[in-house]
């Protein structure tokens, strides 16, 4: 398993995704998940928001919608393509290692990562690029599945495992592995790539009361030196 094979599986999904995402397909996002970080992207008041790991675009339309200004930012040519159709938002094609090399020279007021954060080492450098890619007083969310509902059974500590197209119901072919993170392990990241935590957000299925994501949101410890900082 490898951060490489992440891009390759979604490579080969990215059209039943796209149809998944844009027929709603996906259970816990249509109930709770999209609204819930539209939500917690919106009470920061941002004027401008890099989508990181934007998929087809839907996140990138709803925040156009509410008068923000978006750039999403994706590595699966394809799932750029689409957005880009779409519209509603700026789209390039870009992995997160460049992003993390300095491949976005605009600062924002919010970088968000929804459900896009599958990998171990550039996800590090990723969160670390904050302190240059946010504006003052900037924040950097991230959704992801709740470490205490999706460890799969197996111990609950850090590693690689596979992945699952289970409760959508569209026909996927092999799906991208990911790396699993613990609680603690999450925010032992963010001190160690120098995000302060101001927020953890749970969401929870509002049938069946079971933990579904959690929503991270932290601020750059230090100042960004980034030369449009204060623009």
């Amino acid at each position: 398993m490898s951060d490489r094979l992440i891009i390759e599986r979604w490579g080969e999904n990215s059209a039943p995704w796209i149809r998944a995402v844009r027929e709603g397909r996906i259970e816990s996002r249509a109930l709770v998940t999209d609204t819930a970080i539209i939500e917690t992207i919106m009470q920061r008041d941002p004027a401008t928001v890099l989508d990181i790991g934007c998929g087809e675009g839907w996140l990138a339309r709803a925040l156009t919608a509410r008068g923000v200004d978006v750039l999403g930012i994706d590595v699966i040519p394809s799932l750029v393509e689409s957005a880009r159709a779409a519209g509603g938002g700026r789209f390039a094609k870009i992995s997160q290692e460049e992003f993390a090399d300095g491949a976005v020279s605009e600062c924002f007021d919010v970088c968000v990562c929804n459900f896009s954060l599958f990998g171990d080492e550039v996800v590090r450098r990723l969160m670390a690029r904050m302190s240059v890619s946010l504006k003052p007083g900037g924040a950097f969310i991230a959704q992801t599945m709740h470490p205490c509902a999706s460890g799969g059974g197996v111990d609950y500590r850090d590693g690689w495992r596979e992945g699952t197209w289970a409760g959508i119901d569209v026909e996927f072919s092999d799906p991208a592995p990911w790396y699993f993170r613990t609680l603690q392990a999450w925010v032992s990241l963010c001190g160690d790539t120098g995000l302060r935590i101001v927020a953890l957000q749970e969401t929870i299925h509002p049938e069946t009361r079971q933990l579904l994501s959690l929503i991270i949101v932290g601020e750059p410890e230090r100042a960004s030196t980034h030369p449009n900082s204060a623009s």
